[in-house]
C-alpha cells in the first residue's frame, strides 16, 4: 500500500531508506521545538511577567508540534515530496522581538498577523502566482539557490556545534581551542570546547559510514555525538522533564484558537493602525515566500525531483501545503510555518517521496510525548548533519555560468547573500536585483520578464521602507 501511494518503486527508494531519512529531518529539526517557545516567549520574560512567560513557552510547544505536523503531514499525503515545514527561524525572531517587544503587539495578536500573511498565501498560491514567481526566476539565479542553501546550513551548523563564533575585529572567528590552557578558564569556555569536539566527532562518523554507503550514516553519526556527549557534559540528561497535563493546559489558555483580532486594530487613529498592520503582513510574506522558494528548490533539487524544464515536482501542492500550515500554525499558537531547509538532511539520507515527510509529521505530535527524550539532543549533535549535507549541496555551485559576468554577478549575490546575512530571501532578493539592474545596463533588457521587474522592485521597495 504504502508501495504503491508514494510510488517508492519508481522513485528507487524503500520503505526502511524513506523512514531512516524520516527520523533524520525530524532529530536535525528537533532543536526547533526547543527553540521557538523560547523565543516566543521571552518578551514576557524580558518584560517581567515570567508567568505568562512560562504559560507561552508551554503553550507554543505543543503549538509548534502541531504546527509542524499539520504542514509535514500535507507534504506526505497532498504534494507527496520528503519536506518537512515548522516555524522558521528568523520569522520567529521578528515576531518576538520587532512586534511583540519592539512594537508592544501582544503574542495573541502578533497571531493575527500570521494568520492573514497565511490567508494572504493560500490565495496567491491558489491562482498560480507563487508559481508564476518561481518561472520569474533567472535560470542563472535558480542554479545559484542549491548551493547558497548549501552555505547557509552549514554556517548555521558551525553556529550550533560553536565552532565559528561572533568577534568584534573580524565579524565572525574560529573557537579558541586553546582556552582550556589559560588561566581563569571558565565553565562555559570549556563546555564551548567539548561542544566543537562532539560536533567534529560526528561530522567525521557521518563522512566515514557515507563513504561505506551506510544508508542511515546521518542519523547514526547524530546518536553517537550525542551518546559521546553525555561524559563531557554536552548532552545533559537533567534535560529530561515531563509536565505534559501544565503544557496542555497551558495551550488552551493562552494558544489554541487565542487570536486576539480587535486588541490589533484598536487604536487612536485607525488608518496608521491598519498600514502598520499591512506593512507588518507584507514584510512576514516576503520573507516567507522566498524562504519557502528557495528551500524547496534547493531541496527538489537534490533530490532530482526537478525536471527537464527546471520545474519542481508537485510544486503547487507543496507550495499550498506551506501556505495552509502558516495559517493553521497561527491558529494554534505559533509564528510563520515553512518549509524548513533542514529537510535537506533527510533528502541527504536519501529521502524521496512523501513518506520521508509522513515519518517526519508522525514524530512531531509524538514529540509532545517524547519532549524529553529530544530535549537532551543537544545542538552540537544535529550540526554535523547540516554541515555534511551543506558540503554536498556546495557541489552544484558547478551548474553556474560564470563565463557571462550578466548572470554570473546575480548567481554571485544569491549565493554569497544566504550565508552571510542569514537569510535565503535575501539572498533571492540580491540575485534578483543585481540581474534587472546589469541586464538594463547592459541593454538586456528583453531578458527581464515583467514579474521579475515587479518583484525585484516589491524587494527595493522593502528594504527602503521596512526594517527586518
Amino acid at each position: 500500500m504504502l508501495n504503491k501511494f508514494f510510488k517508492l518503486d519508481e522513485n528507487k527508494t524503500s520503505v526502511k531508506v524513506e523512514v531512516i531519512a524520516g527520523f533524520t529531518t525530524f532529530i536535525t529539526l528537533a532543536y526547533i521545538l526547543i527553540l521557538n517557545p523560547q523565543i516566543l516567549s521571552e518578551p514576557y520574560a524580558i518584560m517581567g511577567d515570567a508567568a505568562m512567560a512560562e504559560k507561552i513557552y508551554n503553550g507554543v510547544f505543543i503549538g509548534t508540534c502541531l504546527g509542524a505536523f499539520i504542514g509535514t503531514f500535507l507534504c506526505a499525503v497532498y504534494a507527496k515530496v520528503p519536506f518537512a515545514q515548522a516555524p522558521g527561524m528568523g520569522l520567529n525572531a521578528f515576531f518576538a522581538y520587532t512586534v511583540v517587544l519592539g512594537m508592544g503587539y501582544s503574542y495573541q495578536q502578533a497571531l493575527v498577523i500570521v494568520l492573514i500573511s497565511g490567508l494572504l498565501f493560500i490565495f496567491i498560491t491558489a491562482v498560480g502566482l507563487r508559481e508564476a514567481i518561481i518561472r520569474a526566476i533567472p535560470q542563472c539565479i535558480k542554479s545559484a539557490i542549491t548551493p547558497g542553501i548549501g552555505l547557509f546550513i552549514t554556517i548555521i551548523g558551525l553556529k550550533n556545534a560553536g565552532l565559528v563564533v561572533g568577534s568584534d575585529a573580524t565579524l565572525v572567528t574560529m573557537l579558541n581551542f586553546a582556552a582550556w590552557r589559560e588561566e581563569g578558564v571558565t565553565p562555559e569556555q570549556l563546555n564551548a570546547i567539548f561542544c566543537s569536539v562532539v560536533a567534529l566527532i560526528g561530522l567525521i562518523v557521518i563522512a566515514v559510514l557515507s563513504y561505506k554507503k551506510v544508508t542511515a550514516s546521518i542519523l547514526i553519526g547524530i546518536v553517537v555525538a550525542t551518546l559521546i556527549g553525555i561524559p563531557l557534559g554536552v548532552t545533559r540528561l537533567s534535560a529530561f522533564k515531563f509536565d505534559l497535563v501544565g503544557q496542555v493546559s497551558d495551550f488552551f489558555e493562552v494558544s489554541f484558537f487565542k487570536l486576539d483580532f480587535v486588541g490589533l486594530f484598536q487604536g487612536d487613529n485607525i488608518i496608521e493602525t491598519i498600514f502598520t498592520v499591512v506593512m507588518l503582513v507584507i514584510s512576514f510574506s516576503l520573507v516567507n515566500m522566498f524562504d519557502s522558494i528557495g528551500t524547496l528548490f534547493g531541496a527538489a533539487k537534490q533530490a532530482g525531483l526537478v525536471d527537464k524544464n527546471g520545474e519542481v515536482h508537485h510544486m503547487k501542492q507543496a507550495l499550498l501545503s506551506d501556505a495552509v500550515s502558516t495559517a493553521a500554525g497561527a491558529l494554534v499558537g505559533t509564528s510563520t510555518v515553512t518549509t524548513m531547509v533542514e529537510s535537506s538532511a533527510g533528502v541527504g539520507a536519501g529521502g524521496r517521496t512523501g513518506l520521508t515527510s509522513l515519518t517526519t509529521s508522525l514524530l512531531f505530535v509524538a514529540a509532545i510525548l517524547l519532549a524529553p527524550f529530544v530535549g537532551i539532543v543537544p545542538m552540537a549533535a544535529t550540526a554535523p548533519a547540516l554541515i555534511f549535507v551543506g558540503m554536498g549541496m556546495l557541489g552544484s555551485i558547478k551548474d553556474v555560468d560564470f563565463d557571462d559576468i550578466s548572470n554570473a554577478l546575480p548567481s554571485f549575490c544569491t549565493v554569497i547573500f544566504m550565508p552571510f546575512t542569514y537569510s535565503i530571501a535575501n539572498g533571492i532578493a540580491m540575485g534578483l536585483i543585481t540581474f534587472c539592474l546589469v541586464k538594463l545596463l547592459l541593454g538586456k533588457v528583453k531578458e527581464i520578464k515583467v514579474l521579475t521587474w515587479i518583484v525585484a522592485i516589491v524587494f527595493i521597495l522593502r528594504y527602503a521602507f521596512m526594517a527586518m
